[in-house]
């Protein structure tokens, strides 16, 4: 019963903005853990000074993966104690359809996600699929910095 209620709510909103997260600052400290996490330690990253110095951007910039990775957190996905339907055993990432990364995040910015459902469907296993477009804004940037179709599925 309470697939069907998702599926009824979730085909309700096809084509709108479903969620618009809170900001949250990119800091040094942020990108440097995500550097460590991923052997990824390019001076564009992680070295302040060389990155002022020598960087078109100005200054270190967060790695478009570091950005991908909060997409969860700044989609609102992430909050195991109060599932948005009924009788949900779990969601997971399915995959990407699509990501771009059309503008650096400098160390610093904050960043926001913008969520639209694009579609919903039944799967196998008791199972909803959502395809959705999130556009991670960064304060103050005309360009987004990501933005990212993404596959995910939930279980009843």
């Amino acid at each position: 019963m309470s697939l069907q209620i998702a599926l009824t709510d979730l085909r309700s909103k096809v084509g709108t903005e479903t969620h618009v997260g809170e900001w949250l600052t990119i800091d040094q400290a942020r990108i440097d853990a995500f550097a460590d996490a991923t052997l990824d330690h390019q001076w564009i990253h992680v070295d302040v000074e060389r990155a002022r110095r020598e960087s078109p951007f100005g200054g270190p910039v967060a790695h478009g993966y570091l950005t991908l990775s909060l997409l969860p957190h700044l989609a609102g996905r992430v909050n195991a104690e109060k599932p948005p339907y009924p009788d949900l055993a779990l969601s997971v990432n399915y995959g990407l359809n699509r990501v771009r990364f059309p503008h650096p995040v400098l160390a610093g910015s904050r960043v926001r996600a913008r969520t639209e459902l694009v579609s919903v469907e039944e799967v196998a296993g008791n199972g909803l699929q959502t395809v959705s477009k999130v556009t991670i804004e960064i304060d103050g940037a005309t360009k987004p910095a990501c933005v990212a179709e993404t596959v995910s599925r939930m279980y009843f």
